[in-house]
């Protein structure tokens, strides 16, 4: 049991606002179940004065999308010189941008599949069609489009054929001014958590998807009952090896700290692909990290807690 007074900090103003304010009462809960005293605070206009006023011992940050992934609000608790559970702003940024993740990933040797970053300007100055001929020329069909940052999946579109490709490029770039095209890669969907110990970066248990229509979108990742999730994921022993290989490996190369989860595919050779990571992972009663914890035979309260203890012995 503790008796530390933290500010968990969820909300905001991205696009999953929504989605943050679950995450935001489902730890909060946890960590009063270990005897935490908890303050749920909105990423709003009141935040400075907040933590300048109350000055909790540390700040959780249970947001996602915008600000609270992309370095923003963490550059400003750092400023504020208050201890918080996250990774740093620099490799925040570096995370949230999904080609850049996947570059530095790539130049390490790990496994990504094939892409093209195309700003929205690109169509309107090269014109719209030559720009898709070239792309379908290039890394063929199927393809997975996205916007090069955001998370829940938000714009994201699987297209098989070419004529399907316009209107998933205006639905991706309605979250974002440019788009990431992805060679889509058959085979199974896992996400992988890792956690900071002691001993460094810890993978805990895969957890397999499965979206009933195929896609793992917004609606199949928050909708109870449209997606099935196996924890831990039915994997070969040398399978999920690899793929907690890959996931401690991109919180390493990347910087990240305390908590991360990575997204990849592992195709029919068993190779683990990565997709994208998440510094702050969803905590609702559907999200991934959670699962993770369970399958791991921890909870999310113990796990929290010990990020809190590390958070404060660092300073911030």
């Amino acid at each position: 049991m503790s008796d530390r007074w933290v500010a968990v900090l969820s909300g905001g103003l991205s696009h999953e606002r929504e989605v943050s304010l679950r995450s935001g009462r489902r730890l909060s809960t946890a960590l009063r179940s270990v005897g935490m005293t908890v303050g749920e605070w909105d990423a709003d206009s009141r935040l400075v004065a907040r933590v300048q006023d109350e000055r909790p011992d540390a700040v959780v940050i249970a947001l996602h999308g915008g600000e609270g992934e992309n370095g923003a609000v963490q550059s400003v608790l750092d400023m504020l010189g208050v201890p918080y559970v996250g990774t740093d702003p620099r490799a925040c940024r570096r995370a949230w941008d999904k080609p850049t993740a996947k570059a530095e990933l790539a130049r390490a040797g790990l496994s990504t599949p094939d892409w093209v970053v195309l700003p929205h300007a690109t169509f309107r100055e090269l014109g719209a069609q030559a720009v898709l001929d070239a792309l379908v020329a290039k890394l063929g069909l199927p393809l997975m489009l996205k916007p090069d940052q955001g998370g829940s999946a938000l714009g994201a579109r699987v297209v098989r054929d070419a004529s399907e490709l316009p209107s998933a490029m205006v639905g991706a770039l309605a979250y974002g001014d440019t788009v990431l095209v992805e060679r889509f890669v058959e085979g199974v969907e896992v996400a992988i958590s890792v956690v900071d110990t002691a001993d460094g970066p810890e993978a805990l248990p895969a957890v397999r998807i499965e979206a009933a229509d195929g896609v793992y979108d917004y609606t199949a990742r928050y909708t109870a009952g449209l997606t099935s999730y196996e924890a831990p994921a039915d994997l070969a022993p040398d399978v999920a090896a690899r793929a907690g290989e890959l996931a401690v490996a991109a919180h390493r190369l990347l910087g990240l700290r305390d908590v991360s989860r990575t997204d990849a595919i592992i195709d029919q050779d068993g190779v683990p692909h990565f997709l994208e990571v998440n510094v702050s992972p969803g905590l609702t009663e559907t999200s991934l990290f959670p699962m993770a914890v369970e399958a791991a035979d921890r909870s999310l309260g113990e796990v929290f807690a010990g990020l809190v203890e590390k958070a404060i012995a660092r300073g911030n």
